[in-house]
């Protein structure tokens, strides 16, 4: 509680707001480092292929099963500020490299845990911390120096780094199918620049329809619409597409101001019914004379404009997002219009197919067999909602992996392998440093086998004799010796094909060093509560009058 200082003459000294709670010094670190370790644990048996999922439910009901800690933690409600501070950390992990969320939370919350036995040694947090940061970039440069080059023509071990993000997750047994569809996507947007690839996320367009299987998704070389075609007289398949991409409505324009129109004759309606007939003609004749067979379209389409587009035998699709518009001109190499007066046969969109195809109960319109597709569709099939639902987030991740290995292209191999050896080789480091950040290094190590821990514990496995058994290989130099989860032993990971990018586990490193850094040099927590107005003084807050 906020102690009541006096001046002098015995007044009261107010400084805080009535309500306002403050907890100081090692209360307020045991109190943040508590909440932060929580939820470290709530997590933690998520992680690996043998982690359980979690059922989230909503205020609404709405029901969410994952083991994806960004999702898990973006789901839950945490109100605790030190606890939010450890949802950032999966957050920002989540959008600079995609996967590792679940990792980077475990190995900040062992961080803290570990720095609470020296905090009680009377070792003081910004030591700690100071040191983590050490042990943090000499993490960075031994991974880096058991890290293995990648071709990132090689679509094996792209896909065994895919397959690898999918293992810990509900589609593990899709795994191989998925990873190549992961695999073919990326490369098909792939963009090399001053010998550099690069691969924009963004023009992958994931689609989800539940029925069939996760075995059934499918990769599209083109775009699916969840649109049908605008009306019933018009094609559902044409071949050899030449597509024009309008951003426009296709209907007559109503004037920015207000207008009125006297008419003092009957045959003046009529030919002012005439003139909009001919002006919505005009359009379809213009679409017509640049050869266009398919019109996509931004915005609205009249019902004479779709008449007339249908007698011309014109597939044409309405209301198409903006974002898929994008996608649309990188896919077929068309160049979105503003205005149809401007069209010519040069804007067209070329597609070898465009298709209406029934998906469940729903008609989807493909756009397929794109030339040099620079955007794609990947097609997700699953027995339920929730099903879909998580196969998404799984390619989400496995795209990011094969993202982060191509602009970067360098590997480790998983299964707690790479935190165990550099483990091992902090220890030894340690012992060149002098003072107390020498114990620090050495309590970073071991919040490092947190991770290896994790996963003999999620295997069923015994976790102290995996650790010791672990540690000892390592220090025999056997590098590769990880978790092997799947058939719950300690052995060499590299003859699995478990493979992880060297992005994800320095990204990984950083954001826990960071978050449990931040978290250990707080010492005061002030906390003003949502207090109501005092009786007699109005809601608004003012004074009100004497």
């Amino acid at each position: 509680m906020v102690q009541l200082q006096t001046t002098a003459e015995g007044i009261p000294v107010i400084l805080l707001k009535e309500g306002t709670r403050q907890s100081r010094g090692r209360d307020a670190q045991r109190n943040n480092i508590s909440a932060a370790k929580l939820i470290a644990e709530i997590i933690s048996t998520s992680l690996g292929p043998r982690g359980m999922d979690k059922m989230l439910v909503d205020s609404l009901g709405d029901i969410t099963i994952t083991n994806d800690g960004a999702t898990i933690l973006k789901e839950i409600d945490v109100q605790h500020p030190a606890a939010k501070m450890m949802v950032e950390v999966a957050k920002a992990t989540d959008s600079e490299v995609g996967d590792g969320t679940t990792s980077a939370v475990v190995m900040a919350g062992a961080l803290l845990e570990k720095a609470e036995s020296l905090i009680d040694n009377e070792i003081h947090p910004v030591i700690i911390a100071d040191g983590y940061k050490k042990a943090s970039r000499k993490a960075s440069e031994i991974l880096l120096e058991i890290a293995q080059k990648v071709n990132v023509d090689d679509r094996s071990t792209l896909e065994k780094i895919a397959k690898t993000a999918m293992q810990t997750k509900l589609v593990s047994i899709e795994a191989t199918d998925l990873s190549k569809l992961v695999v073919d996507a990326c490369l098909a947007i792939r963009e090399e620049k001053n010998g550099e690839c690069k691969i924009k996320i963004d023009n992958i367009k994931v689609e989800k329809k539940a029925g069939g299987s996760v075995s059934d998704s499918q990769i599209v070389n083109g775009i699916v619409l969840d649109k049908e075609v605008v009306h019933s007289g018009m094609p559902k398949k044409i071949e050899n597409a030449k597509i024009a991409l309008i951003s426009a409505p296709l209907e007559i324009e109503k004037t920015e101001f207000e207008a009125k129109i006297n008419i003092s004759d009957p045959n003046q309606i009529k030919s002012f019914m005439d003139e909009e007939d001919k002006i919505l003609r005009d359009m379809v004749e213009k679409i017509k004379s640049a050869n266009a067979n398919v019109v996509l379209c931004q915005k609205g389409i009249d019902d004479i404009v779709q008449h007339y587009l249908a007698k011309a035998d014109i597939l044409t699709v309405r209301r198409i997002k903006e974002s898929d518009m994008s996608k649309l001109a990188k896919a077929t190499g068309g160049r979105i219009v503003g205005n149809v007066n401007d069209l010519s046969e040069k804007d067209l969109g070329l597609a070898q197919n465009v298709e209406e195809k029934q998906i469940e109960n729903d008609n989807w319109v493909f756009i397929e067999g794109c030339k040099n597709p620079k955007a794609v569709t990947v097609l997700i099939r699953g027995g339920s909602q929730r099903v879909i639902d998580e196969a998404e987030r799984s390619i989400h991740d496995a795209l990011m992996v094969v993202k982060d290995v191509v602009e970067r292209p360098l590997m480790l191999v998983g299964g707690g392998a790479p935190e165990a050896y550099v483990a091992v080789k902090l220890r030894t480091w340690s012992q060149s440093l002098s003072g107390r950040e020498q114990l620090a290094v050495e309590k970073f190590a071991e919040a490092l086998e947190s991770i290896p821990l994790a996963l003999a514990r999620n295997a069923g496995m015994n976790p102290i004799d995996a650790i010791t058994q672990l540690r000892a290989k390592q220090s025999a130099g056997e590098k590769y010796t990880g978790i092997d989860v799947i058939n719950g032993t300690v052995g060499n990971i590299a003859k699995l094909d478990v493979l992880e990018p060297l992005k994800v586990k320095e990204q990984v490193i950083k954001s826990a060093t960071e978050t449990a850094n931040m978290i250990l040099r707080i010492d005061n927590v002030v906390a003003v509560s949502k207090s109501a107005p005092p009786q007699g003084m109005p809601p608004g807050g003012g004074m009100g009058e004497y």
